[in-house]
């Protein structure tokens, strides 16, 4: 008998612990994904450089105002942007540069009421973003769009308002908050490739966790993994990974260039020594890889080293 109130002690003090575990897994799991776009490839870091001025307008704008201006101000404030709201200026089209259009209900299609586009001349820096929602469908939206707006581009699975099927949907979640402040923190750059943004995302979520020793492992643990698994589909290798597959757009021609930039990124993260041990040989490798697939920053990167 008090082998078995042991055993089952031991579970009820174990359990927690599994349960933390996995939540932080499945944080980092989601942390690489949101460095994935939806059509499957994975993509550089963007972000503002400038104050935001946003311009809030269409069908039933004044309706949908308060919540998008809401949304909008937990987002900028988590990153440390500036927001300021040109709506009612003379010259508030000229002013903006955002764009938030509250559309028709017949505007958009049903399997994306709402949609962010981001402009930038160079993968570093968002110029200006263009938002639209369904009038119908805004206040659902208002939050994932905003994060799209910082310039966080993946749809990942998670706890996070980004994912396709949010737990939440009127407010900012823990998850999106460590993107924010990480996206925004002094050690992120823009067009830093994912191997460079990952340490930086990882480690805020490290700082949130109950053990930072245990996290820390755990973060190391799925570097190596995903290091592994990056490795086989940049050689076209094995089945394509989950975090493409879940991407929702996900072409052969997408799955093709994705290859070809992972390749690259692999050959960065190796030159560098981030978020694997540095090593010249296979940076080398990965850049060659990458610069016979047509990538042009490869070939450049690969001048610059054999000089």
């Amino acid at each position: 008998m008090r082998r078995i109130c042991w055993g089952l002690l031991l579970a009820a003090m174990t359990w927690p612990c599994a349960a933390l575990a996995d939540e932080f897994d499945q944080g980092l799991a989601t942390l690489w994904e949101v460095l994935w776009h939806q059509s499957g490839t994975p993509t550089r870091i963007v972000r503002w450089e400038s104050d935001i001025r946003v311009r809030i307008h269409g069908v039933n704008s004044a309706v949908h105002r308060d919540h998008t201006l809401q949304a909008l101000r937990a987002v900028t404030a988590e990153a440390g942007v500036k927001l300021i709201d040109v709506s009612n200026l003379p010259d508030a089209e000229q002013a903006a540069n955002l764009s938030v259009e509250i559309t028709s209900d017949t505007q958009l299609e049903d399997n994306q009421p709402c949609v962010t586009f981001l402009d930038f001349r160079a993968e570093t820096k968002i110029d200006s973003a263009t938002v639209q929602m369904r009038s119908k469908d805004a206040w659902r939206c208002a939050y994932h769009e905003a994060m799209h707006v910082m310039g966080v581009r993946g749809h990942p699975a998670g706890q996070t308002v980004l994912s396709y099927f949010p737990g939440k949907v009127d407010a900012l979640m823990p998850l999106d908050k460590v993107m924010l402040r990480a996206w925004y923190s002094p050690r992120m750059a823009g067009g830093m490739t994912p191997f460079e943004a990952l340490p930086v995302l990882a480690d805020e979520l490290v700082a949130t966790a109950p053990s930072r020793v245990l996290a820390s492992q755990a973060r190391d643990n799925f570097y190596a993994a995903t290091v592994q698994q990056m490795h086989a589909y940049a050689n076209g290798q094995g089945d394509v990974p989950a975090v493409v597959k879940r991407s929702g757009k996900a072409t052969s021609e997408g799955i093709r260039f994705g290859r070809g930039e992972m390749s690259y990124f692999l050959g960065i993260a190796y030159m560098e020594g981030v978020t694997v041990q540095r090593d010249s040989t296979l940076a080398v490798r990965w850049l060659e890889r990458a610069a016979t697939m047509g990538n042009r920053g490869a070939q450049a990167k690969l001048g610059a080293f054999r000089q």
